[in-house]
């Protein structure tokens, strides 16, 4: 049986959770890269080129980092609008940065507005109106950031990176565990440090969806 890895899509209708398939979460001081695990400071290189590669770098902060609800929460929520502006300084002509949030978890229906938020029952529609093809979670609830991670490896081609405040995520390209201030910065400073070395793919993710 070939091993699983959790690769950009789209890879089908209903993709199995990562976790069915035999894929970990790392421990502490590790981090994983499409299921395999790798020392922490690895997955920050590639999470920095995997942004500076995109035509759409895109941040998806949720309700534990937007809602100011305790002091790490306000500086988390600093830190992720410093590694937004990094982006921006960063990426070359053609690419464009967003930071769109995922204010609550309700479902959106009939409509949502996928120019100003993100939502976690059909991520897709977000992904697909953008043309988003490199994103990161930080700041979404394990069980929600799953379920948007697992409809949008099936639908789209974007590439996943999710920053975790507990052990990871399984269902992304990319996870780190145990987010915090500091993270976010190391992040920044590899996104910085790699400015110029990588040649941006100025091309659309792929979409399951039929026009």
């Amino acid at each position: 049986m070939t091993q699983y890895r959790v690769l950009p899509g789209p890879e089908h209708f209903l993709p199995p959770s990562a976790a069915s398939m035999g894929i970990c979460l790392p421990n502490p001081g590790e981090a994983h890269i499409n299921g395999v695990i790798v020392p922490e400071e690895k997955a920050y290189e590639e999470a920095a080129k995997q942004f500076l590669m995109a035509k759409v770098p895109t941040l998806f902060p949720g309700p534990l980092v937007l809602w100011a609800w305790n002091e790490k929460a306000a500086k988390k929520a600093t830190a992720i609008r410093h590694l937004y502006n990094t982006l921006k300084e960063c990426v070359q002509p053609g690419q464009t940065p967003m930071l769109i949030p995922m204010p609550d978890y309700r479902p959106k229906y009939p409509k949502i507005n996928p120019e100003v938020e993100i939502n976690p029952n059909h991520p897709n529609l977000t992904i697909w109106h953008n043309k988003i093809d490199c994103c990161m979670f930080i700041g979404v609830h394990c069980h929600q950031a799953n379920l948007s991670l697992k409809i949008i490896r099936g639908g789209t081609s974007c590439y996943t990176i999710a920053m975790c405040a507990q052990a990871g995520h399984e269902d992304a390209m990319l996870s780190f565990r145990d987010a915090s201030v500091e993270k976010i910065m190391r992040l920044a400073d590899a996104v910085k440090r790699l400015k110029g070395t990588v040649q941006p793919r100025l091309t659309s993710a792929k979409s399951g969806a039929s026009n």
